[in-house]
């Protein structure tokens, strides 16, 4: 049998196992030489992530990779579960993405508003949120506000926020669950470290504001917006915010709380405390569904004659926002920021993605065509998993197994 020919039945054996070849919009699938790749190289990637995890760097992973709209690589490793007992990890299981909310549910949804033309990225924040507290400067011993963050300011990570804000302190003054209104007036009333556009701080309030800010315009939380007007019509059918219990056996499992691993609900403090719908967090979602986002994305903001958004849009969003190019930062996208190690060494400057605290990770590149999606669970049973690493040579490999450009 030749190389290719035992790649592909390799390929189909795994998916008919675990029930993914007959999934409804699932992206075809293709032996890595069909588009340009080098199997043996592409490899390599069982011997990192398996690597890692009998270090103990995290119990177990899902890793996808496609390319020109076919998938050539998907695969579980390790556990899903340690404590109290041991699962296997399996490929449609449902992750915590953390951070990649951000992305993939609040900054898109920001942008589909900005489409209909219901804002822009230069309406003030204090538009929606009166009570945005400027940045302060003293000069001379007199104090001078500087202010009018936008809303591209908050998307850019350069609105001036800090990156977080204790939640048993909110919960003090507004209780348990706290609505998000309620939050993102605190969070407008906290001392900014710095005047809008001026420097790079990674903040999940900001995000939190934003997410404020889509409710205040339409309605509807972020969680009702984006399934109406992104998951659905993707057909991102496991992807979703709180899943319900008929699910959460495919729930990947987080922190133990008083020995009994956390399943299903969100992992980050802020998101919780609002009930578990937050634009910094809270999205669940598989590595399937996690790719047929990214392939919209790399199809000019269209998948299987749907069109989410346009061309340009994708184009602004995914290119370093010019007036923060020192951020290295888009429009709710990484691409050059100290946080963008997930995208490895070797993909080109117009490659980007996003990374979550649980051990999530998406990477694209539209020079090559490439995805990449790497789960793992890495703040199960408790938080010390390690990640970084592992990221940047999981995407080193996969861009090395890519011969044909």
């Amino acid at each position: 049998m030749n190389k290719k020919r035992m790649w592909t039945v390799l390929l189909l054996f795994t998916l008919v196992a675990t029930g993914c070849l007959s999934r409804p919009g699932a992206l075809r699938e293709a032996a890595p030489e069909d588009v340009g790749m080098d199997s043996n190289r592409l490899g390599r990637l069982n011997a990192v992530v398996n690597t890692a995890i009998s270090r103990g760097d995290f119990p177990g992973a899902v890793l996808l990779v496609a390319r020109k709209g076919h998938v050539v690589f998907r695969r579980a490793y390790g556990f899903r579960q340690w404590i109290p007992s041991r699962h296997p990890m399996r490929v449609d299981d449902i992750f915590d993405m953390a951070s990649v909310t951000k992305p993939v549910a609040t900054a898109a949804s920001i942008m589909v508003l900005l489409e209909q033309g219901r804002l822009r990225l230069w309406d003030p924040v204090t538009d929606y949120v009166p009570n945005f507290k400027p940045f302060v400067k003293e000069e001379e011993g007199e104090k001078i506000e500087i202010g009018d963050a936008r809303l591209w300011h908050l998307l850019t990570h350069t609105s001036g926020l800090p990156p977080y804000t204790n939640a048993e302190d909110v919960k003090a003054v507004y209780g348990k669950p706290c609505p998000t209104e309620s939050l993102v007036h605190y969070i407008a009333g906290l001392d900014k470290i710095s005047a809008p556009g001026e420097e790079f701080h990674y903040s999940c309030l900001g995000f939190i504001t934003l997410a404020h800010i889509i409710q205040r315009i339409t309605g509807y939380g972020v969680d009702q917006f984006a399934q109406k007007y992104i998951f659905h019509p993707l057909g991102m059918t496991d992807t979703f915010y709180s899943p319900g219990k008929d699910i959460l056996s495919r729930c990947v499992p987080t922190e133990i709380q008083g020995r009994i691993p956390s399943v299903g609900v969100v992992h980050d403090p802020l998101a919780m405390l609002q009930g578990g719908v937050s634009g910094n967090a809270g999205l669940f979602s598989t590595a399937d569904d996690l790719c047929r986002f990214s392939q919209m994305m790399l199809n000019g903001g269209v998948l299987d004659g749907i069109r989410i958004f346009s061309p340009l849009t994708v184009e602004r969003m995914t290119e370093i926002f010019g007036r923060t190019a020192f951020a290295g930062r888009g429009l709710g996208w990484d691409l050059d920021s100290d946080y963008s190690t997930n995208g490895g060494d070797i993909f080109g400057a117009d490659s980007f993605g996003h990374s979550g605290y649980t051990g999530t990770s998406i990477w694209m590149d539209p020079e090559t065509e490439t995805i990449l999606i790497f789960l793992t669970n890495r703040v199960h049973p408790v938080d010390g998993g390690a990640v970084l690493s592992t990221r940047s040579k999981v995407a080193n490999v996969v861009a090395a197994s890519i011969l044909d450009p």
